[in-house]
């Protein structure tokens, strides 16, 4: 997995990938499961967002839990199956299904944040990453008790350790992931820098 543009795949397949990942993106999980429960548009509560983080302000633990999980698995699918073809079309069908996830042609290009889906694709590209980035999460978590500065913080850490560990075609893919989930978070990072931020836990 070391050497993913090595020439295998050609542009027609490669868009292709892009574009197949970008659907398999952009599913906007959290909007049907909160519907289909009879909880209505979860974009018409809390951050008005579709991903697991908003779907827990209705209520539904295991609701939320479902969308965290399946907006991962999206991204691991979209790698998985891309990756039978070519290993560079895997990275790209990686980019497209973070792409589609929060830029969704469905809802306007209103999605998520991408964290989940940046997850997933890691996972797909490489598992061990996966466990940095959670192993990250849970210590800033524990220390902080923000989760959205342990998500920023774990984007941060992911890339750096790619390109440490050789894996510098996949680290390059994911400083430009990085990037995008932190303009997402801009507003979380406002809410860090003024102290309003949201803890874990708190009903506030």
């Amino acid at each position: 997995m070391s050497e993913f543009f090595n020439g295998q795949a050609g542009f027609p397949l490669l868009l292709f990938a892009l574009a197949f990942g970008y659907l398999l993106g952009s599913i906007p999980f959290g909007l049907i499961l909160t519907r289909m429960a009879g909880l209505g548009d979860v974009r018409s509560i809390g951050s008005g967002n579709i991903g697991a983080t908003n779907v827990l302000r209705t209520g539904n633990k295991k609701l939320a839990a479902a969308t965290l999980l399946l907006d991962m698995l999206k991204g691991t699918a979209a790698v998985l199956i891309a990756g039978i073809a070519a290993p560079e079309a895997a990275i790209v069908a990686g980019l497209g299904a973070f792409l589609g996830h929060i830029f969704p042609v469905w809802l306007k290009f209103k999605g998520g944040k991408g964290v989940a889906t940046y997850l997933g694709v890691l996972l797909g590209l490489f598992w061990k990453g996966a466990l940095i980035f959670a192993a990250v999460w849970l210590i800033v978590a524990y220390v902080t008790r923000y989760s959205s500065l342990a998500a920023l913080i774990s984007a941060v850490v992911v890339p750096i350790a790619l390109y440490c560990i050789g894996l510098h075609q996949i680290a390059a893919l994911f400083v430009i992931l990085t990037i995008i989930v932190f303009i997402k978070h801009r507003a979380n990072i406002q809410r860090l820098v003024s102290g309003t931020e949201g803890k874990i836990g708190s009903k506030g």
